[in-house]
């Protein structure tokens, strides 16, 4: 019998786990980081790294929640004796914490979005550009539109992960692909829009090097939600006959499809309107208002799709809010409520540095860095590989092969073959790509030290 406490389905945990992979990183990250890094090159190594490197991960995460039924702390401690492993899930469940801290500021970007599409502010021949600086500069606009997305958070995971989370994740993850596809079909259809496709998806070779590959790299974690254990925590909630294989790949595939609408959508337009690809972060808020101007009741079109993509972006939130929770209620839902109340506000003023960023803390820098750009690179470019590399080498080497290889075959159809190349790929092949993004983290060029080895 399902409890409020489980996933009521198996696409029910589907939908909410690509939810969780999706939101920002597809959306909003993917774009504009893709153009920067040269498009179709960027995206070709992007997803590479997501099979052969984020996808074994993301299954090695689905295990050790899978096998061990616990929250991402508790799960190690149940398949290990060791009193290190422990402290892989709390860095995990701090991670999420401080992720949502300032990802929650880009989520109030969005809801303030909408706003904007309601109140008239986006409109044929406004300025979008300087729109998006005055929005992400405003100290009280920016702080109460990022409490109204923890605010939305919290009243979702409260409810637990069938009656809140599951229920939300099955009617508007579908509605998201769906216009998704229909917005992707209207920028197609822009004069010189072929541009844009070009350049997402015929490669410019010279965008191989070092900093494009460990960037792809880095995106590909940061796309399946891995090594901030969001994917340990959810699947603790499964039965152990969840066919992980399936629903793994379901949610890749789910994930990289949404990454090329995004792609089809913003770079079509890009080129179509004459703005750069290399435009930046502000690529979705600048670009997408002036594809939707350019359609039959464009501004209502325009304020709809940010809807959904706040949904998606809430979607992220959710997992990062729920590895949290999990964590501290330790299977007492009789404490979730209090402890999603608590936990959301200590969330949300620590965020509060993170919204003022770009405006009155602009000047506010560590290590050269803003405490949002700080908080990005300390989660993307140190915790975020540092836990996957512990996630492959726990189950990798130090689970028992037959033990993993068995529990990955329960529920499942899929080959011994494929069981075992995807734990030879954790064992090898994953830890020397998660070991490239940390040289690169620490400024370290090991192109040079091939070169001086020749």
């Amino acid at each position: 019998m399902k409890t409020p406490s489980s996933w009521s389905s198996k696409i029910g945990f589907i939908l909410s786990a690509a939810g969780s992979a999706i939101g920002l990183g597809a959306i909003w990250k993917f774009p504009y980081t893709a153009g920067t890094n040269g498009g179709a090159v960027f995206f070709l190594l992007f997803l590479i790294f997501t099979v052969l490197v984020a996808l074994p991960v993301q299954l090695a995460e689905f295990y050790i929640g899978c096998k061990s039924g616990k929250n991402a702390i508790d799960s190690f401690k149940a398949l290990s004796p060791s009193k290190v492993w422990p402290w892989v899930g709390r860095l995990g469940v701090f991670a999420c914490f401080v992720l949502l801290s300032f990802y929650s500021v880009v989520g109030g970007w969005v809801l303030n979005y909408v706003v904007h599409a309601f109140t008239g502010q986006i409109h044929t021949g406004a300025d979008f550009e300087a729109l998006f600086g005055a929005t992400i500069a405003s100290p009280a606009g920016s702080i109460a539109y990022q409490g109204l997305f923890m605010l939305m958070t919290v009243w979702v995971v409260k409810s637990g992960i069938s009656n809140g989370i599951e229920k939300a994740n099955r009617y508007m993850m579908p509605a998201l692909f769906v216009l998704f596809v229909l917005l992707a079909v209207r920028s197609l259809t822009l004069p010189g829009a072929m541009a844009g496709v070009s350049f997402l998806l015929k490669p410019d070779w010279s965008y191989i090097r070092q900093e494009t590959m460990l960037t792809a790299l880095g995106q590909a974690f940061f796309a399946l939600s891995i090594g901030v254990s969001t994917m340990i925590t959810y699947a603790a909630y499964l039965d152990k006959k969840q066919d992980l294989f399936r629903s793994g790949n379901s949610i890749m595939w789910m994930n990289l499809f949404v990454s090329l609408l995004a792609g089809l959508v913003i770079f079509p337009a890009v080129f179509a309107f004459g703005f750069e690809p290399s435009q930046g972060p502000g690529l979705i808020f600048v670009v997408l208002p002036a594809v939707f101007m350019k359609m039959p009741l464009g501004t209502l079109l325009f304020a709809v799709f940010m809807l959904l993509v706040v949904f998606a972006t809430l979607t992220s939130a959710f997992s990062m809010l729920e590895t949290v929770i999990a964590a501290v209620i330790r299977e007492d839902e009789g404490k979730r409520e209090s402890r999603t109340w608590i936990i959301g506000t200590a969330i949300f003023l620590v965020g509060i540095p993170s919204a003022l960023s770009f405006g009155v803390m602009a000047e506010v820098k560590f290590f050269g860095k803003t405490l949002f750009d700080l908080w990005d690179f300390m989660i993307t470019a140190l915790i975020m590989p540092l836990s996957a590399l512990s996630v492959s080498v726990f189950v990798g080497w130090l689970q028992n092969r037959a033990t993993v290889l068995e529990h990955m075959r329960e529920g499942s159809t899929v080959p011994q073959t494929v069981l075992i190349l995807w734990l030879n790929t954790l064992r090898f092949i994953a830890p020397v790509a998660i070991v490239l993004v940390f040289l690169n983290a620490l400024g370290i060029d090991f192109t040079a030290w091939i070169t001086q080895a020749k």
